[in-house]
């Protein structure tokens, strides 16, 4: 398996609409970069958020996540309360060729401020809004800026497809749109 580099991931999201929209140089004019890196893609996170809340003292259970712990907010800056977490998604759509999988790192300005970004591997032909987790570490409000780089993902080729894919097994993610919640 090997990672890919910049003119791989351009070339794969032009031909075969990898990522949309596509950034094709990286931006960091006053905002947290995005767009294509040496070996990455740096991902935008979108305006729609979903913050943790314990309004109701609900339990936080994977198997029946309630939304009554979540509110929605759509804004251009969105406040994590302190040691706890917000759901989001990319500004990107992303499609996974079969004999690639991506790993996501978090954005280093974010880590720097104890915010970390968690999101799961992309499988094989896996298609969709990346949903992302925000987690504020601190005893601080912490700020996370919409339209802006949010984390980078890395592109590992395997030396042949695999013989089943996310889209094979039909899994419970693909296609999903916007912000998603945990699902059985």
């Amino acid at each position: 398996m090997s990672l890919q580099p910049d003119h791989w991931i351009r070339q794969q999201a032009i031909e075969n609409k990898m990522i949309e929209p596509f950034v094709e140089s990286q931006r960091k004019d006053n905002v947290i970069s995005y767009g294509v890196s040496s070996y990455g893609y740096d991902a935008r996170v979108a305006n729609e958020f979903k913050i943790f809340t314990n309004v109701d003292s609900a339990v936080v259970d994977p198997k029946n996540f309630s939304p009554n712990s979540l509110v929605d907010r759509e804004t251009d800056i969105c406040i994590i309360p302190p040691n706890s977490f917000v759901l989001a998604r990319t500004v990107e759509y992303f499609r996974i060729p079969r004999d690639v999988l991506v790993i996501c790192l978090g954005k280093s300005t974010y880590a720097r401020c104890g915010i970390i970004v968690n999101v799961t591997p992309l499988e094989p032909e896996w298609e969709g809004h990346v949903t992302l987790e925000f987690s504020n570490t601190t005893p601080l409000p912490a700020k996370i800026y919409a339209n802006e780089g949010a984390c980078q993902f890395l592109f590992f080729k395997g030396d042949s497809p695999c013989d089943v894919s996310y889209k094979d097994r039909s899994g419970k993610y693909m296609g999903q749109q916007g912000v998603t919640l945990p699902k059985i």
